[in-house]
């Protein structure tokens, strides 16, 4: 009965034995895709940390030279508008010593030509006066008052108190007004 015996148990061992080995080694070889997966993820978090450091320290510098820049404009911008109101002190000066002469004529013609200098300087910045002509306009116009007038459209303008000027498509003042009933 030794011939029929059957090889089931070191066969089954041999088996067991190779399926012990098999996983073993998928083990082995599924550890070490992990480990180079794991890796190449950490290489991907700090190439793209390195990344947004710089383009946070990038962002952080065009700020500060924005704010530099704007400031330099805002400087310019005050220093030309100086320069051309320098010649209106000059113009006011010369008005006040026609007016310690007791030179009316002269005090007269003097504010006038400080008011032309002053105006065309402005309107070199791009001041311009608001139209005060026809029916009242409230998105430019402010009315001061009322009156009663038969010989004019009511919401007619009648009289400027106070001029209006716009800058650029701003209202920078409104134009006080009064208006028909």
């Amino acid at each position: 009965m030794t011939g029929s015996r059957k090889p089931t148990l070191p066969d089954a061992e041999v088996t067991a034995t190779e399926d012990v080995e098999e996983p073993s080694d998928t083990v082995s070889h599924g550890d070490s895709d992990l480990e180079s997966r794991l890796a190449e993820a950490e290489a991907d978090r700090d190439e793209y940390l390195d990344l947004l450091q710089r383009t946070k320290a990038d962002f952080e510098n065009y700020r500060k030279r924005a704010a530099r820049d704007q400031e330099r404009l805002v400087a310019h911008a005050h220093e030309r508008l100086v320069r051309e109101l320098l010649p209106v002190l000059d113009d006011l000066e010369r008005a006040l010593q026609a007016a310690d002469r007791h030179e009316e004529a002269a005090l007269v013609d003097g504010v006038k030509l400080v008011e032309q200098s002053l105006r065309k300087a402005l309107e070199k910045e791009g001041l311009t006066e608001i139209e005060t002509e026809g029916p009242f306009d409230p998105h430019v116009h402010e009315a001061m008052l009322a009156q009663p007038r038969g010989d004019v459209e009511a919401g007619s303008v009648l009289e400027v108190v106070q001029r209006g000027y716009r800058m650029g498509g701003k209202v920078v003042r409104p134009a006080r007004v009064i208006v028909a009933e």
